[in-house]
């Protein structure tokens, strides 16, 4: 006998349209990643931006988070962003948890809404496909104002369409979502558990954060963190 119920493996999805002033807000944080990407590129650098501007749900407290997803020298970044005229606010280490890798973010708003990030460990292959859980997209990418599936903090999946986005849960449908992302179930159930316990304990769960005088080197920095750590 034949089950009178299929087992639903597909989320049902919610649209969302865009009004004009989100579509305009979508633009002017655009903008701006765009001026800061194409000045990180002409410096030979291959930048990234992900999250909503990415997916392209922004909302009036985006971010925009820039990310050259491989080690560089901080300091020729540093020089690279002085080229241009772009002030550093802040200079904060950050490592989100023991095993990931270390990064540096450069703080470029007082309110750190606009940073550039750079990690100074190797990324995992895990750390890299956070990025695209989240949604992201290259200079060429974001020149030509795509738009690309992504996973909110709320853990809410965004799929774009035309004139706005699909939503649907993340949670119950982790295959499913791993499967329109092009990323690992692992990454997906890894990303579920860390947002989940988030919202949970209400922290943001990093496991260091060391704010950084502006005039040190971010390697003199480390020596010191080392040193420290040893002792």
């Amino acid at each position: 006998m034949r089950p009178k119920h299929k087992v639903i493996r597909v989320p049902e999805f919610r649209y969302v349209r865009y009004d004009e002033r989100k579509w305009q807000l979508l633009q002017e944080l655009r903008a701006r990643a765009l001026d800061i990407m194409r000045k990180l590129a002409s410096c030979g650098y291959s930048p990234i931006v992900h999250g909503s501007i990415a997916r392209g749900d922004v909302d009036e407290d985006s971010d925009v988070d820039i990310v050259i997803p491989y080690t560089e020298p901080p300091s020729l970044i540093e020089l690279c962003l002085e080229r241009y005229g772009t002030r550093v606010v802040n200079k904060v280490l950050v490592k989100a948890t023991p095993k990931s890798a270390l990064r540096v973010v450069y703080e470029l708003t007082p309110d750190g809404r606009v940073s550039v990030s750079l990690p100074l460990e190797r990324l995992s292959p895990q750390e890299l496909e956070f990025y695209r859980f989240g949604g992201e997209l290259a200079l060429n990418e974001l020149e030509r104002n795509l738009r690309v599936p992504g996973v909110t903090k709320s853990l809410v999946l965004i799929v774009p369409v035309t004139d706005g986005h699909m939503e649907a849960p993340v949670r119950g449908y982790e295959h499913y979502v791993a499967k329109v992302l092009g990323i690992s179930l692992s990454t997906v159930l890894e990303r579920v558990k860390l947002l989940t316990r988030r919202d949970e304990v209400g922290r943001t769960g990093l496991f260091l954060k060391v704010m950084l005088d502006l005039s040190e080197p971010v390697e003199e920095a480390l020596k010191r963190l080392r040193n420290y750590q040893r002792d």
